[in-house]
């Protein structure tokens, strides 16, 4: 498991050995029916509930904030032109809707240039305007229409993104397994997964009780989940994702921080990194829309996120050390050996963890 006795943490530290047969293939139906690890930073302890019980730790005049956006079908599979040759298309997000520019991933890249054409089976056409890493292209898409057809072309085509550790094929009842009941704004390409363990049963029980639940946007894209490939973090760099927080939320956020007796929940890491990037002089939340790549590891002082709700996530990602500045790395280190021991479910379609 995960080291300790530790100066400055660094990549190697969030590294730990699991069980492949704990990764969640499918979520928990119904999806509160997960399990829920309590973990109190306060108290050093942990408890075992399942989701459906988390109203037990809300009180009138709280705060869930959670995320809005919309996971498309982001993985599109086609042939070159002349070669026929098949290659897969990854959407990153788009550059441009004008020109119909998008960022995507490519695959086998060796075989994808510059002035490349590719085409799909219902006949949507793109082709390669630029490199921009070595997996990375830039392509225009070529159709007949307003954008809103070419968004209908790319949902006929494309495929539920799901993250490559679910080792299976991609079933049609993924597109709403892989969609949380949150999802409003179009432009993710992977799930705010924290969000998925809420049923609208268990949303209007919250409401009911005097919970507001409010939205953010942020559009999850590979930056999320990109590999760290350096052992000093104060190194690593995140790619930039879309955020957006409306005033009704941060008008909300802000009335609960200054309460003594409210608590603002934030739903998932994603959320984190919008509500921790869009502050206030005074350190309170600010309503904003931009773009952000804002990286949170030990050790980092949290303005807004009072609790947080999240899964148990990939040895060393950035969700991960983004979970150890809000818990404390020895403890979520204990939290990790016991959810292993334990066999919680673990990753996208695993268990929740509630850190209070």
């Amino acid at each position: 498991m995960l080291r300790t006795g530790i100066e400055r943490l660094k990549l190697s530290h969030f590294k730990y050995e699991y069980p492949r047969e704990l990764i969640a293939k499918y979520p928990a139906d119904p999806r509160d029916s997960s399990r829920m690890m309590v973990v109190n930073r306060a108290k050093g302890t942990i408890e075992h509930r399942h989701f459906h019980e988390i109203g037990d730790y809300f009180s009138e005049g709280d705060i869930l904030v959670v995320n809005d956006t919309k996971v498309f079908p982001a993985r599109l599979r086609g042939k070159k032109e002349k070669t026929g040759a098949e290659i897969e298309v990854f959407l990153l997000r788009e550059l441009n809707s004008q020109s119909r520019l998008w960022d995507v991933i490519v695959d086998p890249a060796r075989k994808i240039r510059i002035g490349n054409k590719l085409f799909f089976s219902n006949g949507l056409a793109a082709e390669v305007i630029d490199n921009t890493t070595s997996r990375g292209r830039t392509i225009r898409f070529d159709c007949d229409g307003d954008n809103e057809l070419l968004y209908r072309m790319i949902d006929e085509e494309g495929i539920t993104p799901l993250p490559p550790y679910i080792r299976r094929e991609v079933e049609a009842a993924d597109v709403a397994r892989y969609q949380t009941i949150f999802a409003e704004h179009r432009g993710a390409v992977a799930a705010p997964t924290a969000g998925l363990h809420f049923t609208p049963r268990l949303v209007n029980e919250l409401i009911e009780k005097g919970i507001q639940v409010v939205p953010i946007t942020l559009h999850v894209g590979l930056g999320t989940f990109s590999y760290v490939g350096v052992e000093d973090l104060t190194k690593h760099r995140m790619n930039s994702e879309y955020y957006s927080v409306p005033e009704v939320t941060a008008d909300s956020v802000n009335r609960a921080l200054d309460s003594s007796v409210n608590n603002v929940t934030i739903c998932g890491t994603t959320v984190v990194r919008a509500v921790e990037t869009s502050l206030t002089v005074s350190r309170h939340l600010k309503a904003k829309s931009g773009w952000t790549d804002k990286f949170i590891y030990p050790p980092y002082e949290f303005a807004v996120t009072e609790r947080l709700i999240t899964n148990f996530h990939m040895p060393a990602s950035t969700l991960m050390m983004l979970t150890a500045a809000f818990t404390g790395y020895e403890l979520l280190k204990e939290a990790y050996e016991v959810a292993i021991k334990e066999e919680y479910r673990l990753f996208s379609f695993g268990d929740a963890m509630l850190i209070i």
